[in-house]
Formats: structure tokens, sequence, C-alpha cells
């Protein structure tokens, strides 16, 4: 019944990969199951035979999804069923995409869907380095044509050893977590964080991981054959007309290019004067014209970037006159808004970010409900890319994936310069609002968001900025040129998008999209080095703002202390039914938290004033404080028996006041001595071995009445 084709991939250090074809998913154009351990991924790929009409791109999707079921868990929530990708799928997807999109034909334009569903779950075989290579199996059994094979591998330093798909407790002591996408040839993308590393740690990473990816490729092309999947499909012809190309290339390049070699800044203007080009060309057309309208807009938009390429690779000019390493004029200030804990507004050329940082308790932390991890988050960063960003009219419908990926960039890269979890007890959320943009508005995010964090106080180790690196390449001729602080028009007309962030010590976190073939490490090196220079840069101007974290968080910030206790004291701190607990956050407005570890419990205390959290502490050093045998406390009277009074003379400690106790003079009942609520001054005269019932004494702290003188017998 089954027509059954596997591949096994071994691996360097040992371990095996199994790709399977021709048994699930078989009607899909392409399927294939991959298997590494426990983990298994299904992958399919389905690609229409007819091209959509009317439309200049190619429409692709990838969506990478974990089954709940692969981690024998069922999902939360009211339906208790898989709904929308969480932010940790659609980075995932995003790998994907990011590496198999650039390798499709420019003229194929049918409509294709790649699903990658987690099937079962390993946590020593992470996923998410995984799903590249499935997708990239799964459209080298189909006919789908396709420039690959590629695969994705992720690659950590580890105690100074490169290691390949680690385990996730590789990955957490590691110095270095990248995930590579090549071909056997070349690098794709690159994605991944560090601990402030060298550029030559990284290039050197990027080495290992493609060797590994070789023999991934490798493997995917003898699957090809064993499976007879060698024919694809026939592209579609390209609506194409070369004299007609040339007619409008020879009418407009020379103009475009002198509107280029103007030097403009703004992005309006720039874009005004490459449109009054290009609508004079249009005005000229006769009718008989008209008819190629497409064709002739498309050719006029390729003359358009060529004039813009050939006047960096040849005279050295960019478009908005700088010098190829010059970084667009900078201004930063903090401060800004007076209620926000902390807040920053980086402004770099054209792209702007505003953003704030704000810090909670623990109970604003962010819980994680996902298929191989469930868990919390105490830090969250946000990036918002409004319409009016760009001039443009956009409903606001929710981050979509570009955000959520600029997002997750910032936050690798900010996260390394956070103080450790043990030292900083709030939640800490940044939110990046995108005011204005053109090119590299995720490394404004990252600015803006270190700024923000030392405005609010927050003690991080280094500040850290980002640089958007990009480049211009002419293969035929082998001229290059490497651009420091992109356009959004470099962005679009360049080879590649580099972001690279990091502190004076070194990077902290990258990502890389490369659009060309043949990409050399001498290329990739010059283009790290020149970043390098232009991070310092940055670094120098937000220093003009502020240079290291603020002594004191500002006075409407939330305070937190923190205390360890015996683990034996946590219920006196709750108390019955949370009586204790609760009565201490109401009288001092506070928060307080309890937790237990392994060692001790853990209390955090916030609250919006510093009084009331000084408070809450004392109240609960006081339920914590050991009782002294001979120590005299403050005591308030919590209820009179005919036998005595109880009295709480520590915070959630009461001791019985014998009636003998009270005075030195006999009492026959309670009545009129003592009242509920009245504060008296005791002594902790014992402590009761076997029940550790506490017995008072205040007659102890009177002066004792001298005896009575008996008259002598005559």
């Amino acid at each position: 019944m089954f027509k059954i084709t596997k591949q096994v991939i071994k691996l360097s250090d040992g371990r095996e990969i199994t790709l399977e074809t021709g048994k699930m998913a078989r009607q899909a154009d392409g399927a294939v199951v991959l298997q590494m351990g426990k983990t298994m991924l299904l992958a399919t790929v389905v690609s229409t035979k007819e091209a959509k009409e009317g439309i200049d791109f190619f429409p692709l999707s990838v969506d990478y999804q974990e089954k709940f079921a692969s981690a024998g868990k069922i999902p939360g929530g009211f339906l208790k069923r898989e709904g929308k990708l969480s932010d940790k799928e659609v980075l995932t997807s995003r790998l994907v995409d990011r590496a198999i999109r650039p390798l499709f034909p420019d003229s194929y334009r049918c409509e294709t869907q790649i699903n990658i569903y987690l099937i079962s779950a390993d946590n020593d075989a992470q996923p998410d380095a995984l799903a590249a290579l499935a997708a990239s199996s799964a459209l080298a059994v189909s006919d789908i044509p396709f420039g690959g094979p590629i695969s994705e591998v992720r690659v950590v330093k580890q105690n100074g050893e490169y290691k390949i798909n680690p385990a996730p407790d590789a990955i957490e002591e590691s110095s270095l977590d990248l995930i590579v996408a090549a071909t056997k040839d070349n690098i794709l993308m690159v994605e991944g964080a560090m601990n402030e590393v060298s550029e030559d740690e990284m290039l050197e990473a990027i080495k290992v991981a493609h060797e590994e990816i070789k023999l991934h490729c490798k493997a995917q092309e003898e699957l090809m054959q064993k499976a007879g999947a060698t024919e694809k499909r026939e592209l579609p012809e390209i609506n194409a007309n070369e004299e007609l190309e040339k007619q409008v290339f020879d009418a407009v390049y020379d103009k475009l290019y002198s509107v280029a070699k103007k030097s403009i800044k703004d992005k309006k203007e720039r874009k005004e004067a490459f449109g009054v080009v290009k609508n004079e060309y249009l005005e000229s057309l006769t009718e008989e014209d008209e008819e190629n309208l497409r064709l002739i807009k498309k050719y006029l938009s390729s003359a358009e970037k060529k004039a813009a390429r050939n006047l960096v690779l040849d005279e050295k000019i960019r478009l908005d006159g700088r010098q190829l390493d010059e970084v667009r004029d900078i201004v930063a200030e903090v401060n800004l808004l007076p209620s926000a804990h902390g807040c920053a507004l980086f402004t770099r050329g054209e792209t702007q970010s505003l953003t704030t940082v704000t810090l909670g308790t623990k109970l604003d932390e962010q819980m994680i409900d996902g298929a191989m991890y469930q868990g919390s988050s105490k830090f969250i960063l946000h990036y918002n890319f409004p319409g009016f960003s760009t001039g443009e009219v956009k409903p606001n419908r929710g981050p979509g994936r570009r955000e959520v990926g600029h997002g997750n960039l910032a936050h690798r890269a900010i996260s390394k310069v956070l103080p450790k979890e043990e030292d900083n007890p709030y939640t800490i959320r940044i939110v990046s609002d995108i005011l204005e943009s053109n090119g590299s508005s995720s490394m404004a995010t990252v600015c803006a968001g270190a700024l923000a964090l030392m405005d609010a106080g927050v003690k991080i180790s280094n500040p850290v900025s980002g640089i958007a690196m990009g480049m211009i390449s002419d293969p035929e001729t082998g001229k290059y040129a490497v651009l420091s602080d992109i356009l959004g028009d470099e962005d679009h007309l360049g080879d590649m998008d580099f972001k690279v962030t990091g502190t004076e010590k070194g990077i902290t976190a990258c990502q890389m999209d490369i659009k060309v073939d043949g990409l050399s490490y001498d290329v990739l090196s010059d283009a790290l080095q020149q970043a390098k220079k232009g991070r310092m840069h940055i670094l120098d101007k937000m220093s003009e703002a502020i240079s290291s974290p603020r002594e004191d968080y500002k006075e409407h910030t939330p305070r937190s202390l923190k205390i360890n206790i015996p683990k034996e004291m946590i219920g006196a701190i709750i108390g019955p039914g949370g009586k204790v607990i609760q009565e201490m956050q109401k009288t001092t407005n506070s928060t307080i938290i309890v937790e237990e570890s392994e060692e001790f419990g853990i209390v955090n205390i916030f609250s919006s004033e510093k009084n009331g959290a000084e408070q809450a502490l004392k109240a609960v050093k006081e339920i914590i404080a050991v009782p002294e045998v001979g120590k005299v406390y403050n005591g308030k009277v919590k209820s009179i028996t005919s036998f005595g009074a109880f009295v709480e003379f520590m915070k959630g400690k009461e001791g019985l006041l014998h009636i003998s106790e009270i005075t030195w003079e006999r009492l026959e009942n309670m009545d009129g001595v003592l009242a509920e609520g009245e504060e008296v001054k005791v002594k902790l005269t014992e402590i009761d071995k076997k029940t550790g019932k506490f017995r008072l004494s205040r007659k102890e702290l009177l002066p004792r009445p001298e005896r009575k003188k008996t008259e002598q017998k005559v």
C-alpha cells in the first residue's frame, strides 16, 4: 500500500536524522517525516498548477505548528485546542520562510503553502533547528521547482567547544547560540544571540554550522534520487519584452542616475524626484504602448534600482549622499514622559522609536503555555509598527509576523545585559512604538530600549546599540560595497540585510538575510568590522543622553523588596486562609508574594510607595523573628478568658498572660483588668518544649511590693 523511501543522515557526532516519504500525507505535492531521537516533524508542501493572475510576487506561506499531543499535553484555555500560532511558532515559521523564499525561480508565481507539524516532541532534539530541513526535504521529493536543497542547524559554543543541535542544557550554558541556514555552497540566513562575543567567534560558528549543513544537503539529493523526484514541473513563461526593456532603459536610465546622484536626504522628496522622471515617460506613451503598461512600469522600477546600485558601485555615492560607512544623524532623549517608569525617544535619520519601560510585580509575568515549554517570563518586549510611521493607512489588527520577528530580535539583544534574575525582582516590559520608519527600526528599538532601561534605573551591565548593514554587489565585475545604517530603499535594492547588536565588549544578537549567491567570508568579515565601528559611534551618541543607569528608581516607580525566610515560616506569613498576608497587604498598601524554593521561602514585596514596602518588610521580619525567652515585647491583647488574656507579642505569635502573671496582687477574676486591643508590655518567660506554647508575664516588669512587717510578740 505504501511506497516508502528513507534516507539516513549520519551526523558528525554520531547521531542520526531519518527522512521518510511515501507513508504520510500522500496527496500533498511533497511530504516528509523527519525524525531525530523522539522528535518527529511532518512537513508538507502544496503548490497550485497555475500562476495567480495580476501579482508580481511569489505567494508563499509557511506555517510551523506544535501539536500539544506531541508532548502528551492538552492545550489550555476554554476551547482546549490548538489555535492562533504562538510567538515561538511564528518565529520558527519565519526561520524557514526567510531561508527558502529566495531560492524559488523569479518567474514562479504559483500559490505555495508549506506546513510543518511537530507530531512528537523530545527536549533533546529541539524542533526549531530541524524545521527548515524538513521543509526543504518535502520540496525535494515534490515536482515544485526550487533552488535547494537547504538546511538549518543550531550551533552553540559551550566551554570553548562548538556543538550542533545540542540539548537545552547546553543552550542555556552557551556563550553563543546561532541558527544558520545554507545551501551546500552558500550561507542564506543567520539568526541568534550571544554573550558579548567577538566578530571572529561568530564567523567561526557560521563555518562550523555550514560544514554540518553540507551533509544534510547531500542526503536530500540522495533522497530525491531514490524517490524518483528529479523531474520538476515546467516554469511558466516569463512575460518579457527585451526590445521594450531596452527602449525604456535607454530613455530613463541617465535621468534616474542623475536623480540618485543628487543625494536627496528626505525620503518623500527623493521618491517624488524619481516619480517625475517615470511619469514623464509614462505620459509620452502612445495608445499602442499602453497595452504593455504593466511591463513598462516593471522596467521603470528595474532601471531605478540599477541606477541606484551602479551609483554606489561606481562612485561610492549613496542615495542620501552619505559615505558607505556613515551613520545618519542621531538624537537621543530620555525622561520625556513624566508618568512612565522609564522612556526614551531615539531618532536616527528618518527612523524614530518612542520606547517605554514598565516595572511590574511577579503577578505581571508572561505565562507561556506551549507544547514544548510551560512557564513564565519576567522580560517582555513588544514592537509596534503603525501605518503612519511610513505615511500609510493601515488597519490596526494586532502584531504581524514582521513585528513579532523584529521584537524578538530586540528582545534577544537586550536580554543579554539585564540583571540576573536573582538580582531583579521586577517583571520588565519594554514597548517600542515606531513613529517614523526609513530602515533599521528594529535597531532603533534596541538603542531606545537600552536608554529607557537606564532611565528607569534598571542596572543593565552595559548599554547596547544596534545597526543594520547592507551590501550591493556585481558578480560580473566582482565589485561590492558594504553599507552602514541602511535606508529602507537600500534594503530593497541591496543584496544583504545584516542587523548586528552589541555592547562595547562584543555582539549580543544578529539577524542576517542574504539575497545573492556566493557571499564570501571575507565580505562577511568586512561587514562585521564595519558594523562594529558603527555600533561604537551610536553608543557614543547614546551616552550624550544617559551613560549609565540612574542610581535609584523614579519616585513613582513601584518599590520592590525581597527577603528569604525559613521554609517552615511560610505558613506563618500566609496565616489561616491567607488572613495574615491579606491583613499585611491591606495595612501597608503592598503586594506580597510568597514562593517556595528548594532551600528556603522567598517573599517579594511590591508597593507604589517606598514607605509602604518598608512597612511590609518590617511586618514580615516580625513574623519570622524567633522569640527569645527573657526578652520584653510590646504586645496587644487579642482575647480575654476567665484565667487570663492572650497577647500578641510578635506578629502572628500569641502567648498566654495568666491571671497570676498580670500583677503582684491577687486577682479574683478578669473583670475590668484588661481590655481587648489594649497595648501591654510583657516578658516572654517560657516556651513549652512539647507544645511550643508561649507563657508571658507582666508582673515581672512591675516593681515587687515590699512585704508588710509583722508585730513582734512580747
